[in-house]
């Protein structure tokens, strides 16, 4: 059975305004180019809870190439993002209806998904926040987009 870790980033300036967000995913077993992929993207006119959905919902869309019962690892660097998708009272969370919902398919699609919050001074957390923030800055310029990692970035990931 395939293990994978994924990790993910968002940010948002000013909360609303522009966002971006940042994953990586990592095989274990595979070694190269071919363990490891990532993607970063950003919006206009979006706020924090939106752009942390979204890295969630983009890195799990991103496991389609495997098994629904791979085991995944996902290290999340926004402490809000239990919240974004359940509220302090145990209830589904009802802001950014749109985003949350495709979260929840996206986690209920990964049985074996285990979410982990990640430390701001790992390593992996400030190359993530570098996507996030490039990711930022082109919607600023671009509108909305979505891009991969280029390879020869991702082989620096320290993750």
């Amino acid at each position: 059975m395939a293990a994978v870790t994924v990790w993910i980033a968002s940010l948002c300036r000013p909360d609303p305004g522009y966002g971006g967000w940042s994953w990586v995913r990592r095989t274990e077993g595979e070694t190269g180019a071919a363990a490891i992929k990532g993607a970063a993207g950003g919006e206009r006119r979006t706020n924090g809870a939106r752009m942390s959905l979204t890295a969630l919902t983009e890195a799990l869309a991103a496991l389609s190439d495997l098994p629904a019962d791979a085991s995944v690892t996902l290290r999340f660097l926004d402490p809000d993002l239990a919240g974004h998708l359940v509220d302090a009272h145990g209830h589904y969370a009802t802001a950014e209806a749109d985003a949350w919902s495709a979260a929840r398919q996206a986690v209920a699609a990964r049985p074996m998904l285990e979410m982990v919050p990640a430390a701001p001074s790992e390593p992996a957390s400030g190359f993530l926040n570098a996507w996030a923030e490039f990711g930022l800055d082109t919607s600023r310029s671009r509108g909305s987009f979505k891009a991969a990692i280029p390879k020869p970035n991702l082989l620096k990931f320290p993750g």
